[in-house]
C-alpha cells in the first residue's frame, strides 16, 4: 500500500463559491492517476464516508483524463465567512486525503 501523498503531485482544496469547497487531486503521470482511479479509494462514495457527509452534499465528482486529476466538490454546511465557519477559503480541508492508502497496481 502507498499513501495517495506519495503518488499525486497536488492534492489541495478551496473555495468554489460562497457555498462549496471544492479538492483537486492532480498526478505527474498517467500511471499514478490510473492506478489510483482504478483502485476505487476516491468516489463519491470514498469522499462520503471520509468526510462524514452525505452522499447529497457531494455536487460533483469528476476523474479528468487529459490532466490525470481528479476533482470533487462539496456543499459546505454554512456559507462561507459566516458565524460558525470553519475556513473561510475551505484551504485547509484536503488533509484526510493524505494518508488514503492505494493498494498496488
Amino acid at each position: 500500500m502507498t499513501r495517495l501523498s506519495e503518488l499525486a503531485k497536488a492534492i489541495r482544496s478551496k473555495n468554489a463559491g460562497v457555498d462549496k469547497i471544492t479538492f483537486d487531486v492532480i498526478f505527474r503521470d498517467r500511471e499514478n492517476y490510473e492506478r489510483v482511479k482504478r483502485s476505487g479509494v476516491l468516489s463519491r462514495e470514498s469522499m462520503s464516508r471520509l468526510y462524514r457527509i452525505a452522499p447529497e452534499r457531494i455536487s460533483d465528482f469528476v476523474e479528468y483524463d487529459p490532466g490525470y486529476a481528479i476533482k470533487f466538490t462539496i456543499y459546505r454546511q454554512r456559507p462561507s465567512g459566516s458565524a460558525g465557519d470553519p475556513d473561510i477559503f475551505g484551504s485547509q480541508q484536503y488533509a484526510p486525503l493524505l494518508d488514503i492508502e492505494v493498494p498496488p497496481a
